[in-house]
């Protein structure tokens, strides 16, 4: 153990090789207890939990009530965990593409505690049906989504998709007329740039996008 490590309390508990997230390590340290990491990024737990904390809190100034949560990133559920502090009896659907990372969220982050309905799925193609089905379905009055969070990192990429103007019209077209949606992204070095013009395309569908700057990450709250 190195001394920077010993000083830290720093451990890592587990290194697990995804297919789709590559190498994933789960670290337990003084300052952030557990979180999971890969691709360098932190994508469960740790500081991820505070930014997101700071972001779900701001929502209650617009909705005091949600029955309904779409997380799309589930990983190891930690924004699960949040959700339920600030509305413990709302339904969360997660969604996720990498079982590794549900099943690491489940032995070190208790997600089966925040009761989840867990979708092992890719959120492109998970979206885009309930999309669909929602148009097909208007007539018969189908609960929308009160509140959607996106967190769609693959290791430290956002893939491209989740950035396309038909994501984004999807999550909108899903969403309560009062409800909101969040989408996460870093926000340092190069990626300020990315952060900033998929701001401004977020801006081209919803009615009112707020921006958050908590850490080193950009949120966007979008409202219809």
């Amino acid at each position: 153990m190195s001394l920077n490590n010993f000083l830290s309390g720093r451990k890592v508990l587990e290194t697990v090789d995804s297919p789709i997230n590559g190498e994933i390590i789960v670290v337990r340290d003084l300052a952030w207890g557990t979180y999971i990491k890969s691709g360098g990024l932190t994508q469960s737990g740790g500081i991820l939990e505070k930014i997101w904390d700071s972001s779900v809190k701001k929502i209650t100034n617009y909705q005091s009530t949600i029955n309904n949560v779409l997380i799309l990133g589930l990983g190891g559920g930690s924004l699960a965990k949040v959700i339920r502090k600030y509305y413990p009896g709302a339904r969360i659907i997660g969604v996720d593409v990498d079982p590794v990372m549900i099943e690491l969220g489940r032995k070190y982050l208790k997600l089966d505690e925040h009761d989840v309905e867990v979708v092992i799925s890719d959120a492109y193609d998970y979206l885009d049906q309930k999309s669909k089905i929602k148009m097909q379905n208007d007539k018969l009055k189908i609960k929308n989504i009160d509140l959607i969070c996106v967190d769609l990192y693959v290791g430290d990429e956002f893939p491209e998709k989740f950035e396309s103007d038909s994501f984004i019209e999807w999550s909108r077209t899903v969403l309560d007329h009062r409800g909101v949606a969040v989408f996460n992204r870093t926000y340092y070095d190069d990626r300020r740039k990315k952060a900033i013009k998929f701001g401004e395309k977020l801006e081209k569908h919803f009615k009112s996008v707020d921006w958050v700057y908590p850490e080193a990450n950009l949120m966007f709250l979008c409202r219809k």
